[in-house]
């Protein structure tokens, strides 16, 4: 399953933690202008805004995961599994099939509001990229500076609302979690008070009850409610080492170690956790095996050529060693 986070500090950042029990071999990837993106039941758009975040590249088509175009706008798509609808194809209506919705948004829209646009005019069509990337049921998070939105397909449609807290996780349907908050309304940052009996002389502890009661299991609802929880609560630096090192701190509340969801034969676990500064262009990561933070710049790249740009996770783990000498005892 996964986590998504819109964040606001000073600059603008947006990023995911990515949880599967698999990977396919995802690479940073920038798509540069020229790139000409083919859609199934659609036109190919031959120029349109780059773009930058983690995808597969299938048959030489970048399958996004999460990105973000040069205007800002970032997009991240996240498992949805049973509540998904996609239909057939609707007449006077853009039909788009789920794993070209990224760069459906991000080829032509600046803003929410553009994307919103577009959205109430896409019908999503069930059409699989291939036998070896079949159908996968998805919503998606959409976010610029200013406000961040909740696409999901169900049975009544592409259901678009508005996500004010800025974070996304998996099932159930977003309007769920957004209710699910109010079960919450007492935690707090600061020591609790003691409404428990007055009379009595009652003191905290320990430093942090004023958030008993947030949840520390990994299911999706209750994800949602700690990645949101940390987020809102989380100080700002306006530097871009501090916001970025904060910003990997809310997605690390809820990070998944392997061992601890079992899937199948295997595991589940944070493949990689990403950050990208939409207004700078530059993509941070860190994978399970690496915690070491690397970096892709998209404006360092040509952004006007045709063909795809592609960055390997590092998923060696990277530590420094400082220098020391070792006697033997």
């Amino acid at each position: 399953m996964c986590t998504a986070v819109s964040f606001l500090s000073g600059d603008h950042y947006f990023g995911r933690n990515l949880d599967l029990e698999y990977c396919y071999d995802e690479a940073v990837t920038i798509t540069p202008r020229n790139y000409p993106f083919q859609f199934r039941n659609k036109e190919t758009i031959p120029y349109h805004f780059a773009m930058i975040g983690i995808a597969t590249a299938a048959s030489g088509y970048p399958l996004y995961y999460d990105a973000t175009n040069e205007a800002g706008l970032s997009v991240a798509a996240l498992n949805f599994p049973g509540n998904a609808f996609y239909g057939g194809m609707e007449k006077d209506m853009y039909n788009i099939a789920p794993f070209e919705l990224i760069p459906w948004i991000l080829c032509q829209c600046k803003t929410v509001q553009d994307a919103a646009l577009l959205l109430s005019r896409t019908n999503l069509v069930g059409i699989s990229f291939s036998p070896d990337y079949p159908l996968t049921d998805l919503h998606w998070i959409i976010s610029d500076k200013e406000r961040s939105i909740t696409a999901e397909p169900l049975k009544e449609g592409l259901i678009v609302t508005e996500n004010p807290v800025g974070v996304l996780t998996n099932n159930p349907p977003f309007d769920y979690h957004l209710h699910n908050i109010k079960n919450y309304l007492s935690l707090s940052e600061n020591d609790p008070e003691n409404h428990f009996a007055p009379g009595l002389s009652l003191k905290p502890y320990s430093r942090g009850m004023g958030a008993m009661g947030l949840p520390g299991d990994l299911s999706s609802a209750s994800r949602f409610i700690k990645a949101a929880f940390t987020k809102l609560h989380s100080v700002t630096p306006k530097e871009e080492a501090g916001a970025v090192s904060q910003f990997f701190h809310i997605l690390g509340s809820v990070c998944q170690q392997e061992g601890c969801v079992k899937v199948g034969d295997g595991f589940e676990k944070t493949v990689y956790s990403s950050c990208c500064n939409t207004d700078k262009g530059i993509y941070y990561y860190t994978t399970y095996e690496n915690s070491q933070i690397s970096a892709v710049h998209m404006h360092k790249e040509h952004l006007d050529g045709s063909r795809l740009i592609s960055y390997p996770l590092l998923r060696t783990a990277q530590i420094r060693c400082e220098k020391q000498e070792f006697y033997e005892s």
